[in-house]
């Protein structure tokens, strides 16, 4: 299981470039150096939210540390790069977001390891994948085709899926298993989507 946590982010990142393509190779270092960055502060500081039991502190804690924030913050910085011209051409939401968990996956495989925990193991990386696919699906979706109705869809599916993301790890971490698989699908719906259109 550790090796999964280890190898799904960048082996998933070489499939759907072979895929789709995007990205380019100023973005693509930046996303591994913040990646890493941001990954050594996290291993060193610890949780910022600790959980009791199996209510809210517990979705909280997998909404910041461990799913929903891991995926949103590399999108944000994507979007103040392009914003500000940080690139010298256009980037790929979602590759800029795997490459920045490639470093991630490698140190929280390192630090999960002992707990032997397959909710974190497996199922955290995928919710990242999920997450990092669909919002920018979402995003490419809303700047291509700019209409207001569209615009509306997109910001709301772009604020749920976090939120989706974060209630399924929590119910498998409350044994709620058929709840956490059906809130699983939901959340790689926008990715399957995006393989089938070729884009996002």
């Amino acid at each position: 299981m550790s090796f999964f946590c280890l190898l799904w982010i960048p082996l998933f990142y070489l499939l759907r470039r072979s895929l789709i393509g995007g990205g380019n190779s100023g973005g693509g270092v930046w996303a591994l150096l913040l990646g890493s960055i941001t990954a050594i502060i996290q291993f060193f500081l610890g949780n910022l939210v600790y959980p009791e039991g199996f209510g809210f502190s517990r979705w909280l804690f997998g909404f910041i540390d461990l799913v929903s924030l891991a995926v949103i913050i590399p999108l944000l910085i994507c979007f103040l790069m392009l914003f500000f011209r940080g690139f010298s051409g256009g980037a790929d939401f979602a590759n800029f977001a795997l490459l920045w968990l490639i470093p991630v996956g490698a140190l929280r495989a390192l630090s999960w390891s002992p707990l032997n925990d397959p909710i974190l193991l497996i199922l955290v990386p995928l919710l990242w994948t999920a997450l990092a696919v669909g919002i920018s699906f979402f995003i490419n979706w809303m700047t291509e085709s700019f209409r207001w109705y569209i615009a509306i869809a997109a910001i709301l599916c772009i604020l749920i899926l976090p939120f989706a993301a974060a209630t399924t790890y929590w119910a498998f971490f409350s044994h709620q298993t058929l709840l956490g698989f059906v809130l699983l699908i939901v959340t790689f719906i926008p990715l399957a989507v995006s393989f089938v259109l070729r884009r996002g």
